[in-house]
């Protein structure tokens, strides 16, 4: 008798794991209404963004149009169309008329913030986001009003424990309604944007840099005296004034009032501080605008 012979086939393995199974996304609402919603981008078919209600993303804003772009699943991934919309489809800050979405992107549609995610876990990095959305403001990308006043106390403690310097820099954008009404309320979310990576850019490692509220800024400024301090928020401000600041073709000119305090014995709570470099920053504002206050009495650097 003959032994039987088996024949196993083996089938090559696709080593590229994206071609091998689809992966699922997402787009999560980081800035504007409904913030924090999660739209699932279902496999097979299109989706619609725009201002009418009839969209699979509806965002109601005048500067969306009605259907304002699609998102379409393809072989090589989910990919984003603007559809002629009046102004236009940004990714990365970017103006697109077609592109392949990558984990993480962000994409702006009138003045609402979408992020882009992706991957075999989406559910954790939903969850991820969500969090980061606690500390980080979703427009500038960096810290909000919460965490500063979190950190704000912890900070305060540490210099009281340790008897070490501490300064906070209070900001503002001179006029900013003036350039929200001359050029736009997209066109001020640019410039917010782009002055929030200057200043992060320019800050020290150590430095909390977070937006406080509207066009107003924030940055702790641990282990540095008022002096020290001065120099640098009057280097910021110089940064501004020389930075070109332009939004689909035209030049925005900006300039910002800012006011120091540093920690004193008197200051208790951490809105002590907050109110010193508060009411110094109006004095800016006051004294002409464009400058650095850091003394009650002197308008120190700027102008």
């Amino acid at each position: 008798m003959r032994d039987e012979t088996i024949v196993t086939i083996i089938h090559k393995l696709d080593d590229n794991p994206d071609r091998r199974r689809k992966k699922n996304a997402c787009l999560v609402v980081i800035y504007g209404d409904e913030l924090g919603r999660k739209y699932t981008i279902s496999a097979g078919g299109e989706m619609t963004v725009g201002r009418a209600a009839t969209n699979d993303i509806c965002v109601s804003q005048d500067s969306v149009s009605r259907t304002h772009a699609s998102l379409l699943v393809e072989e090589q991934g989910v990919k984003i169309r603007d559809n002629e919309s009046t102004n236009g489809t940004y990714v990365n800050d970017h103006k697109v008329h077609e592109a392949l979405l990558r984990d993480g992107d962000l994409i702006k549609i009138g003045r609402c913030i979408f992020k882009f995610l992706t991957g075999d876990n989406i559910e954790s990095a939903y969850h991820e986001e969500i969090y980061r959305l606690s500390t980080v403001d979703g427009l500038t990308q960096i810290f909000n009003k919460r965490y500063f006043a979190e950190t704000l106390e912890r900070e305060l403690g540490r210099a009281r424990r340790y008897d070490r310097p501490l300064c906070l820099m209070m900001f503002d954008i001179d006029h900013f309604k003036q350039c929200n009404d001359t050029y736009g309320h997209r066109a001020g979310d640019h410039v917010l944007r782009q002055l929030a990576e200057l200043v992060r850019r320019r800050a020290r490692k150590v430095d909390i840099v977070a937006r406080y509220g509207g066009e107003e800024f924030a940055v702790i400024l641990p282990e540095i005296d008022v002096r020290k301090a001065a120099l640098f928020a009057e280097s910021v401000r110089k940064l501004v004034t020389e930075e070109e600041f332009v939004f689909e073709g035209r030049r925005i000119p900006m300039a910002i009032s800012v006011g120091l305090a540093q920690l004193d014995p008197g200051m208790q709570r951490p809105d002590d501080l907050v109110t010193c470099a508060d009411a110094r920053l109006y004095k800016a504002k006051q004294g002409g605008r464009n400058r650095v206050v850091w003394q009650d009495s002197v308008a120190a650097v700027g102008g």
